[in-house]
Formats: structure tokens, sequence, C-alpha cells
């Protein structure tokens, strides 16, 4: 079921290579925490820093490792319709759920070339489509009428949303229907998202406080806002310090303290600096983490 805590996959690296056995290791954590599903290749992955052949061997590897036991949906994303299309075929072959599929970036197409994108992909390939809409990083904002034209086609099934913008979620609601899948991007607001009417996200803090974040998400999913709320308050300061450096150093830092990979980035992301280990380690044990 593609709901609930969605883990956006950091991509773990030992010596500049990608570090399949650290990789395989956090999604069984992942997986025994009761995470609901996996997003490996997507901006918490560092995507843009990956070799081709590196981007689909992390997917490969991601199905692989969840051999089924929580869904697996692929970022598949790019500025080019012909590349997502390839990206969204192989995610496909390797047996991903569903793929992610960002905004096309840097180029500023229209509201009728995003649509047309989208479109084209979902037509090129049988693959649930999530829609990835993140004007902060992509340049361009899907508006919720073209949201609506596109969830016409059957392979487009839901969005993440990191617009931040709690207002999307019921806009959608009302133009699209219940059926479509709301996920947030955005950790801080994921309360708000669901109270909306969301069903989950695809949550950066979740590569650190798997469990925390599983439970978060069930207990909105069961209507149990209050127990929801005590776990927001206790993720706050959590979701915050991970957001207080470009992400994922951060994460790959917290990571670190629990032994779970390096916090080694690829330029240009740099290092976690000092001032913000000390907010992410405070952070972890103010939820016990550490």
């Amino acid at each position: 079921m593609l709901r609930g805590s969605m883990t956006a996959l950091v991509t773990p690296f030992k010596n500049g290579a990608v570090d399949e056995a650290a990789f395989a290791a956090l999604i069984e954590r992942q997986i025994a925490a009761g995470t609901h599903g996996l997003v490996p290749a997507g901006t918490t992955g560092e995507t843009p820093c990956l070799t081709s052949a590196e981007r689909l061997r992390v997917v490969e590897l991601c199905v692989e490792a969840a051999a089924g036991r929580v869904p697996v949906i692929a970022g598949t994303g790019s500025n080019s319709t012909a590349a997502t299309i390839e990206l969204q075929q192989h995610a496909k072959k390797v047996g991903a759920d569903a793929g992610l599929v960002v905004a096309p970036y840097y180029n500023k197409p229209s509201q009728d070339g995003i649509a047309a994108h989208f479109e084209a992909v979902a037509e090129a390939v049988a693959l649930p489509i999530f829609v990835y809409n993140i004007p902060g990083r992509s340049v361009v904002d899907i508006l919720p009428e073209t949201m609506a034209r596109m969830a016409r086609h059957p392979n487009i099934i839901g969005s993440k949303d990191a617009t931040a913008r709690m207002e999307r979620v019921t806009d959608h609601r009302l133009m699209i229907g219940t059926d479509f899948i709301q996920l947030s991007g955005d950790d801080a607001t994921a309360l708000g998202f669901n109270a909306h009417g969301g069903v989950g996200a695809i949550s950066v803090t979740s590569n650190v406080a798997p469990e925390l974040c599983a439970q978060f998400q069930t207990a909105m999913l069961e209507g149990r806002w209050d127990a929801a709320r005590a776990l927001n308050d206790r993720l706050a300061p959590l979701n915050a310090a991970l957001f207080a450096a470009p992400s994922p150093a951060p994460s790959k830092y917290a990571l670190s303290l629990l032994g779970l990979c390096s916090e080694e980035v690829r330029l240009p992301l740099t290092p976690c600096p000092e001032p913000v280990k000390a907010r992410v380690r405070a952070a972890m044990e103010g939820c016990g983490l550490i």
C-alpha cells in the first residue's frame, strides 16, 4: 500500500564509491522499523551526483534488498522527457512498484509543457507515476489545474508535494478525488498535510528515525491525532536540524553517529558543518536515538 512513511533513502558512499553493503543494511533497518515504503535515487540520494550506471544500480539494489516486503518508488525524474522514459523503463524492468518523476527543472516549461512531459512518460511505460512538485528546486510549480489534468491518465496515481502549501492538498482532493495518493515531501509540515487529506510522506527524517516516523504516519492514518501531535512535537527538532545545512549532509552525519554509514557526500555538497552537527546530535538525543 503506497501510504504512510516512505523513506527518501540516502546513498551511502565509501572512499568515493557507492557503499552497497551499507545501503542494503540501511534498507534492512528501515523495514525492521516499520517503514511503509522506500524511495531510492531521489534528491536525498544525491542522484544528480551519481553516474548514470550508479543511479540504475541504486534502484536495482533497493528492489533486491526490499524483496517485495515493502513497495519501492524509484526516482526516475529528469529534465529530459526521453531520459525520464528510459529511467522509468528501467524501474519497471527491475521490479519497482512506481516511479517518482520530478517536474522538469532548469528548462522552465509552461504548464502545457509540464503536462505533456508527464503524459508522455505515462503513455510510454506501464508503471505508476508519482508527480514530484518541488518548485524550490525545479523552479516551475505544477498548478492544481495541471495536476488534475495529468491525473486523468491511469498511470499517474499520486503526487509528492514539497511546496509546503497546505491548501494544495485540498485543491487536489476537490479537483481529482480521494483516490489520488497525496504524499508530503516536507517533514516539517507532514502533520498539517495529512490533516488536509494527505496519506503519508516521502521523508528525509525517517532515514534517521524510521520507527518514530512510521509510528507518526500510522497514528494519522488511524485517526489518532493526539498521538500524532505528540510524535510530531518529538520529531520537530530533528526535522529542523536535518535541514540546517544542505541535505543530506546532516542526515549522513546522523547515520554515522549510529554506525550505519559514513558521512561522506559528493561535491558540490560538503560535509555537515560543526554547529549543525551539534544540533543534530542534540535532536537525536531528544528523540532517544543516541
